[in-house]
């Protein structure tokens, strides 16, 4: 019987790609048609291709059809790749090679060869269908979240396909079939340091003071730093962000797209589009005299004020947030 299962199945694939959630569920599917007695898991970082060549051609415990899964075929070497591509001119009739890689060019001489005798099954992820992917996702699990919900997780938890998956799991799960939103988003999703700040980000670019500061706030409560230490972080990522703005800004005025502008700027296309929106709320001055109070707070937090360390930092905030009109007031 596995033996049949065995012959119905290409006897190599080749899955390679950014989605390795995707590849681990086709995985899946490889072995319930085999059978988990008839799986042999190992990873290219331990075999050599000789290696991989003498596995295929063992025979089952039983007799019966064989799964070898090799993992990380990427590392490869030249004499590994000839020796496996020697193998699929004439691989064995009761062995299925799955065959896993994270980056493999179209053109390898690994693909090439798999493409002669199996599948090549390619699972990528393009930076800015992201969030489409993770509405996907959402839905696979029979959970309902809304585009700025999807888009929010991708900022907050970065491009990482499996900690997207996770976090997706994770929120399908609390909100048991209840709708996920934003809110739901930046209370529960464990985001990283680098991108967490964005909820902060978003008030100040809206220019919403009440927000801004209740931000900074939640930030400081969730972090596992003191506040001595998280402070005069969370003012250089803002520095950061306030910099980027005005670099949108300027190019902006020269006529780029944020698309285009993306790449020049090392900047995710979405951080892009958020950042030259959020630079039409304010003027260059502003931005400017942004950075400079900054710079000012920094040397505050590190012993050039006499005030209490948040006190100077909710000053800061508002002073950078708010509006001309509220200024003159």
């Amino acid at each position: 019987m596995l033996g049949t299962v065995a012959n119905e199945l290409k006897p190599v694939y080749l899955l390679t790609g950014s989605d390795r959630p995707k590849i681990a569920r086709a995985l899946r599917r490889l072995r319930a048609r085999i059978g988990e007695d008839g799986v042999e898991q190992l990873s290219a970082r331990e075999i050599s291709g000789a290696d991989a060549v003498a596995a295929a051609n063992a025979m089952g415990l039983f007799g019966g059809g064989r799964l070898v899964i090799i993992d990380e075929v990427e590392r490869w070497k030249a004499a590994d790749v000839k020796d496996m591509t020697a193998y699929l001119t004439s691989p064995s009739p009761e062995t299925v090679l799955a065959l896993v890689a994270g980056e493999l060019k179209s053109d390898s001489a690994l693909t090439k060869a798999v493409a002669k005798a199996g599948d090549v099954l390619a699972y990528d992820v393009p930076k800015k269908k992201l969030p489409e992917w993770v509405a996907e996702q959402f839905t696979r699990v029979g959970a309902k979240a809304d585009r700025d919900a999807c888009r929010a997780l991708v900022e907050l938890v970065g491009d990482s396909l499996d900690e997207l998956a996770s976090e997706v799991e994770k929120l399908a799960t609390w909100a048991n079939g209840a709708p996920i939103g934003v809110r739901e988003v930046e209370e529960l999703s464990a985001g990283r340091a680098e991108t967490s700040i964005f909820t902060l980000t978003d008030a100040w670019g809206r220019r919403d003071v009440p927000a801004v500061l209740t931000a900074a706030e939640s930030r400081l409560e969730r972090s596992d730093r003191p506040r001595s230490v998280e402070l005069p972080r969370l003012v250089g990522l803002l520095v950061n962000h306030v910099g980027r703005v005005r670099a949108c800004q300027i190019l902006a005025d020269e006529g780029i797209r944020p698309r285009d502008a993306a790449g020049r700027l090392k900047m995710h296309p979405f951080a892009a589009e958020k950042a030259f929106a959020q630079a039409q709320n304010f003027s260059a001055t502003e931005l400017g005299a942004a950075v400079v109070r900054l710079a000012r707070l920094d040397h505050a937090l590190k012993g050039g004020s006499r005030l209490a360390p948040d006190l100077e930092f909710e000053r800061a905030l508002v002073e950078v947030t708010k509006r001309p009109e509220a200024k003159a007031a």
